[in-house]
Formats: structure tokens, sequence, C-alpha cells
């Protein structure tokens, strides 16, 4: 399974329509709680909040085996599973949508306050880097062309020197892209720890 551009043009939409109701929140959550206080109660509530955590910590593992999966050679880590790299990545990228709902469900678009708004934006950055660098990378992969200009000039033989050929573009964003998004997911997993043990702490 090879996920096409189009593909991820319609995961962008999804994820934009995921991440309105954390900017509508501060508007809607204080509605539910005045029209109806027992439903407020029961999304606030620690049993909610205990499934929905499971379910979203659910998806991070899936997310790290897929992860372990995709990097195994690299990581001279033996992760025997079937199907290819690009399955795998493809996997990696509907199932980081899929955590980005649960997410929403867990926190009912709550933006959090302190260390919970910061844990909160840091997986956002997570997410959108992900994404963008994936739609970024394959649109220029799936491009007719085979070299690109920052100039919006079109290559005609003469300015060569101009343009950057389809690869050497490509290895330069995932280098900026892959780096930024190896760095969050990387203070993601120290921040979700922290927030387990202060989720246990005050339960």
């Amino acid at each position: 399974m090879k996920i096409k551009f189009s593909t991820l043009i319609s995961l962008t939409f999804v994820t934009v329509a995921l991440l309105i109701p954390f900017v509508l929140s501060p508007w809607y959550l204080p509605m539910i709680r005045e029209s109806n206080f027992d439903l407020h109660l029961v999304l606030q509530g620690e049993l909610y909040k205990q499934i929905t955590g499971y379910v979203s910590l659910f998806f991070i593992i899936v997310e790290m085996i897929l992860v372990a999966r995709k990097r195994g050679q690299s990581w001279k880590i033996k992760v025997k599973l079937p199907g290819s790299l690009l399955f795998w990545r493809s996997l990696h990228i509907f199932v980081g949508i899929a955590l980005l709902g649960t997410t929403l469900i867990h926190t009912v678009g709550s933006q959090g306050l302190n260390f919970n708004a910061i844990f909160l934006w840091v997986f956002f950055g997570v997410v959108l880097s992900a994404l963008m660098g994936s739609v970024a990378e394959l649109g220029i992969l799936e491009s007719p062309q085979r070299s690109f200009s920052f100039a919006g000039i079109k290559a005609n033989g003469l300015n060569q020197k101009n343009f950057i050929p389809k690869g050497v573009l490509i290895r330069k964003l995932r280098l900026i892209w892959l780096n930024t998004h190896i760095f969050l997911v990387t203070a993601f997993m120290v921040m979700l720890i922290i927030h387990i043990i202060i989720a246990y702490y005050y339960q």
C-alpha cells in the first residue's frame, strides 16, 4: 500500500477538522457545563479519562511498533512484521491521525493548563511536522518536474545552478522535517511519562 498525494491532502483536511474543537473549546465547554452538567461531569470524570487515556496509549504503542518496523535495520533491531516499508509508513500516518482523534476524545477539546497545555502543543507539533513533511515530500516526488527553483523561474538550461534536483531537494527537506519530528517525538515521550505519573499521583 503506497499512500498517494491526494490521500495526504485529504488527511490534512481531517487533521484540520480534528484541531478545530481545540480552538473552539473555550466557548463550547462552558456551554456544556451550563446546559448539561451531568454530561460535563462524565466527560471530566476519572473513568472517562482512564478509558480514553488507555485507548490513546494503545495507539501510541502501535506507533512505536511501527517506528521500530520502519527503522529496525538502521537501529539494528529485528522486528519481523509482514508487509513492505511503504505499507508500514502509510499505516504510521493513518495511526497518527487516529491518535489525534482519540486525543480529542480524551481531552474533549480542552487545551489544558500549565504542563498539560505544553504537552498538548508538543503533540500537535509531532502530528503537524510529520504530516507537513510527508505532504511536501510526496508532492515533490509525484511532480513531473525534475528540478525546482525557489525563485519561480522555469528551467531553460541556461541557469541550471539556480535549480535544485528533485532528489537533492527531498533529502534537504527530509533533513529539516524529519529531525524536527524526531525531536518533538522524543519530547512528547518524555512528557507522556510525566503525564502518566502525574495522572496516577493525583488519582
